[in-house]
């Protein structure tokens, strides 16, 4: 598929590849071929093998090789607080749980949940996650180490923040963060205010013209629940989208979280400004916010990622699980057997995911150039046997818990479903200590 094959590879990858290139191609005994962090050719198992003699193999002749999935909305460091309070409305949960339970969080608590979550991510085959948080230095600190690929943002909103104290601080830890991961080959900044109904219109202006400076993505939570947009209606005269709109934020550089309750002409708006949104249908089931029109932002040619959300809202990040949630629930919601295929599913995980960020040049599929972002999945199982269609299998089969292998820019950090980036006992055994300190806080 190199129209001017490499002379050198670091790394050998065979088996089937699916590339999920414009063209679909897939090669069943084929070679991913790597040097450095960027894929430098994909062709014929033989052909890649005979010219390859030294790079070190991975060979997998049951193994599917393919795009890593991009998780484009996630709060990792809620791992802390999975399973601490279920089964309740969205404001309810935020008001009297979470914001209380992360009034006591340290820099500390978010470094080793973040990790926790990494390794989630990397166990079920994501490679890249879009991340909005408290202590964000941390979150970026912990991603950097164990070599996930993050677009990482510091939340802010109008009252004082347990990491930043009062909001003028966290403009200047926002210009922090932005300045020190500028040239990361892994780590990416983004700006994040948290929503309509925590930030005021002079701090969503303020926080934007800091996006259109260093031009990077503006992620916000938009139009997630009902109560959210009757209380903006009452607030401001106008819908938590046509306020953005009134304000003049609408554009190519906001990714917008959840977007469940949208009429139609505020679709039509959000295509015309290029909006891109992040759709977390299990967080959406769970707190019972609704169904994201998501057929109708495809068709009206909106930009569409898959997230999980937070683990404190889902509870977990294995975006496996999710492509097979999102392919049923809509399905299901219109009644049509037809909606959402599992190639259309597999592509919001994948190219959806990498467009959203503004990366597809660089990941979301397997191409000559691209950076080395790729999973392994072992097909030889009960569960994937026979194998008919890829996508669906990926889609309505396959689990987190399949892949085996994980590539990130180059570097595995997952072989043969060991974590080689991230010392998992130790980590464990720390969660259990920042979970006995999270109970005590909230038993006060």
């Amino acid at each position: 598929m190199s129209s001017h094959p490499a002379d050198h590879a670091d790394l050998l990858l065979t088996g089937t590849v699916l590339t999920l290139d414009a063209q679909q191609t897939v090669l069943d005994q084929g070679a991913v071929a790597v040097a450095g962090d960027t894929i430098v050719d994909i062709g014929p198992a033989a052909d890649l093998l005979g010219r390859f003699p030294h790079a070190r193999r991975i060979e997998e002749p049951h193994g599917l090789i393919m795009p890593g999935l991009v998780n484009t909305h996630t709060h990792a460091a809620m791992a802390c607080f999975r399973g601490l309070a279920d089964d309740l409305p969205l404001m309810q949960w935020l008001q009297e749980y979470i914001f209380p339970a992360e009034a006591k969080l340290t820099a500390e608590i978010v470094y080793h949940s973040t990790l926790l979550s990494a390794a989630e991510m990397i166990r079920s085959g994501t490679t890249s996650f879009c991340d909005m948080y408290l202590f964000a230095k941390e979150v970026a600190r912990a991603t950097a180490d164990c070599g996930l690929r993050g677009w990482i943002g510091e939340v802010l909103y109008d009252f004082p923040s347990p990491n930043y104290g009062e909001l003028a601080n966290g403009f200047a830890y926002q210009e922090e963060l932005l300045a020190e991961y500028r040239e990361h080959p892994l780590v990416s900044i983004t700006v994040d205010p948290h929503a309509v109904y925590t930030c005021s219109p002079d701090l969503l202006r303020r926080l934007k013209e800091v996006a259109d400076r260093h031009d990077v993505p503006y992620v916000i939570h938009l139009s997630e629940t009902r109560d959210e947009v009757a209380g903006c209606r009452k607030q401001y005269g106008a819908s938590p989208v046509m306020h953005l709109e009134k304000l003049g934020l609408l554009d190519s550089r906001v990714i917008a979280d959840h977007c469940v309750v949208l009429e139609k002409a505020e679709i039509e708006l959000l295509a015309r400004r290029g909006v891109k949104v992040a759709h977390c249908p299990e967080s959406n089931m769970k707190l019972a916010s609704g169904v994201a029109p998501v057929p109708q932002l495809l068709a009206a040619g909106i930009t569409v990622g898959l997230g999980t959300d937070g683990s404190a809202s889902n509870n977990d990040v294995d975006l496996f699980r999710e492509m097979d949630t999102a392919a049923k629930l809509h399905k299901v919601f219109a009644l049509d057997p037809t909606v959402m295929s599992a190639e259309q599913t597999l592509g919001l995980a994948t190219r959806g995911g990498a467009e959203l960020l503004g990366a597809g040049a660089m990941i979301g599929s397997l191409e000559t150039g691209k950076k080395a972002d790729c999973i392994v999945l072992d097909l030889n199982q009960p569960h994937l046997t026979p194998l008919y269609h890829i996508p669906s299998h990926l889609v309505y089969a396959a689990r987190g818990s399949d892949v085996i292998h994980s590539v990130i820019n180059g570097r595995m950090v997952m072989q043969n479903r060991q974590l080689t980036t991230i010392d998992e006992p130790a980590l464990l055994t720390e969660m259990e200590r920042i979970a006995a300190l999270i109970k005590k806080i909230i038993q006060r």
